[in-house]
């Protein structure tokens, strides 16, 4: 195996306020971030970035976009002064041509919050090149499995695939609980341990087809956009990864902060 051989990793990015308040989430992804070895450059993969086809961002210098509103100052204030590649970025390209799928690139895009809240909790001193990709909500679950094994082989490259969301991601509800508090919803642990058991088994055919399966889908995910991130991870990883779930827990009540880490065989 490659020395610098990388996994790839699912993690949550929370509501914007987590870049302020990481708790025991950010404090695992900063862990996970200590454990790898140095990545050559690292595809960042966001929810908040939806394209009609695949979409790589040439970017050299690489904007912290605010894309949330109502929140406190101070957010606002922070930035996240990642590089861009245009070699790692051109790779990635080449990664998905190879694989027949469509592909197109952003010479402009920055990172959202999706994006640059969990790598500056992960890579604080922004020192690793960064390639954003996006997501295509409307193509689901196997179209983004598609995408990260079209991406496995950056693994061997050095390439860290990083694909951020939410195992639940009900806006309606965290605007209720934002507003009124309460108590956790039962469907987020019953969704989330349902996800950690297929992951861990391997059962893909029941992952990708997770609407029909898992239990109250659709409330845990109105739509796919925040759940399409792992997809992307868990492909990257090659044929029957090994699976870690390196945390679990819930934030603002109904947040499932589950983070993956898929290494390889």
């Amino acid at each position: 195996m490659n020395a610098n051989r990388q996994p790839a990793l699912f993690v949550p990015h929370g509501a914007p306020t987590f870049a302020l308040r990481p708790g025991a989430a950010g404090a695992a992804l900063r862990q996970m971030a200590d454990r790898l070895e140095r990545p050559r450059a690292i595809v960042i993969v966001s929810p908040h970035w939806e394209t009609t086809v695949p979409t790589v961002g040439l970017a050299e210098r690489l904007e912290t976009i605010h894309d949330f509103w109502g929140f406190p100052e101070e957010l606002y204030a922070l930035r996240y002064p990642a590089t861009g590649c245009r070699e790692a970025a051109a790779e990635v390209v080449a990664a998905l041509h190879v694989a027949k799928l469509p592909v197109a690139t952003d010479k402009e895009r920055g990172l959202d919050h999706g994006a640059w809240v969990p790598l500056r909790l992960m890579f604080p001193d922004a020192d690793i090149p960064v390639v954003p990709l996006s997501v295509q909500a409307q193509l689901g679950p196997e179209h983004h499995y598609t995408v990260g094994r079209a991406l496995a082989p950056l693994a061997d490259k050095g390439f860290l695939i990083i694909g951020s969301g939410s195992i639940t991601h009900n806006l309606r509800d965290y605007q209720m609980a934002y507003q009124m508090g309460g108590q956790t919803p039962a469907y987020v642990r019953e969704f989330a341990d349902w996800l950690a058991g297929k992951l861990a088994t391997d059962d893909t055919a029941a992952l990708l087809d997770y609407r029909s399966q898992a239990p109250q889908a659709s409330r845990a995910h109105p739509r796919d956009e925040h759940l399409l991130p792992l997809y992307v991870a868990y492909g990257a990883a090659g044929e029957q990864p090994k699976t870690e779930r390196f945390h679990a827990g819930i934030d603002d009540y109904v947040i499932a902060m589950d983070a993956y880490r898929f290494l390889p065989q």
